[in-house]
């Protein structure tokens, strides 16, 4: 149903921009042989307006991932610098929380660890919404900052370090669906101790899940329905495990390779002294208004990481 929600407000929006220049392009019609200049300058007002929107529509086009739609687990973890990059975690645990108020996300911090003195070690935040991930994968990486530290007696300039991890937020409960068609069913004698019944009955079952090759066997109940009732339990708890070592294997895939959050490893840097910039290291988008990028104007990067990708 969330799907179906999703696709319907997908066709309205596209829908409502066809409405909007068909609109358009009948009232220039209509003052093509008489001139209106105050219409003309609303008509292309309006056009501007549609003009904003299809960029930003066509940003979301470039999200076609796997996971890209789903909601996003941020986590921040302290790197090298002290202090000044535990306040460092608190900057960006500050600015991700704004972008995602911006664009109508639902936070909540899931878990937090405390500094010694100040700031956070690290924090992990649930980001919900449609393609949270998949705006929130460009900022995966090292993030530096580079400023006069307010915790140095001598008010010294500081470096500090924090690494952004970003994972789609899967559903924790694994559904197991089970078909018939793809079941091949034994049954047979059952061996060992038992009682007369449990010995001369075809009462044994062995069931193989055939996508998996997983092989279960049962004969310790009385009857070949309860053999049947426990093999299929065991059946669905091993695919269920099966399922949850595939998932942890791709999210450590998704997490990359370690990376330590130290020195020659950043992909952005924010500079506050001697002078003030932000700049993206991998795209070489930057800006000067460092206090727009930290109050959660992060758009313009994650809109030149995502341009990036399809170059």
């Amino acid at each position: 149903m969330q799907r179906l929600s999703a696709l319907r407000d997908e066709e309205a929006t596209w829908t409502g921009l066809a409405d909007q220049l068909t609109g358009l392009c009948e009232i220039q019609e209509m003052i093509e042989g008489d001139p209106d200049p105050e219409i003309s300058a609303e008509v292309a007002q309006s056009l501007a307006g549609i003009d904003a929107r299809l960029d930003k529509l066509r940003l979301g086009l470039l999200l076609q991932g796997e996971h890209d739609e789903r909601d996003a687990i941020l986590t921040l973890h302290v790197g090298n610098g002290g202090v000044d990059a535990q306040d460092f975690v608190d900057m960006l645990l500050r600015m991700y929380l704004r972008w995602a108020q911006n664009h109508g996300y639902k936070t909540d911090i899931l878990d937090q660890s405390p500094g010694e003195e100040t700031g956070t070690k690290s924090v992990s935040v649930a980001v919900a919404g449609r393609y949270a991930y998949g705006y929130l994968t460009s900022e995966v990486g090292v993030h530096r900052l580079i400023r006069l530290s307010p915790f140095d007696a001598a008010h010294r300039r500081q470096t500090s370090f924090v690494k952004v991890e970003v994972l789609p937020d899967i559903e924790r409960e694994i559904e197991i669906t089970v078909r018939s068609e793809d079941l091949e069913i034994d049954t047979y004698r059952s061996t060992g101790a038992g009682g007369q019944h449990v010995n001369k009955t075809d009462s044994a079952v062995r069931i193989r899940h055939i996508p998996t090759g997983i092989v279960v066997t049962c004969q310790n109940e009385r009857s070949q329905i309860q053999n049947r009732e426990v093999a299929m339990r065991i059946l669905k708890a091993r695919l269920y495990e099966r399922e949850v070592a595939q998932q942890e294997a791709d999210q450590a895939k998704l997490r990359g390779e370690h990376v330590e959050a130290a020195f020659g490893s950043q992909i952005r840097t924010v500079t506050l002294h001697p002078y003030t910039l932000v700049k993206d290291h991998r795209t070489s988008a930057e800006t000067g208004d460092t206090v727009g990028y930290l109050n959660g104007n992060v758009d313009p990067f994650i809109e030149a990481y995502l341009q990036s990708k399809v170059k």
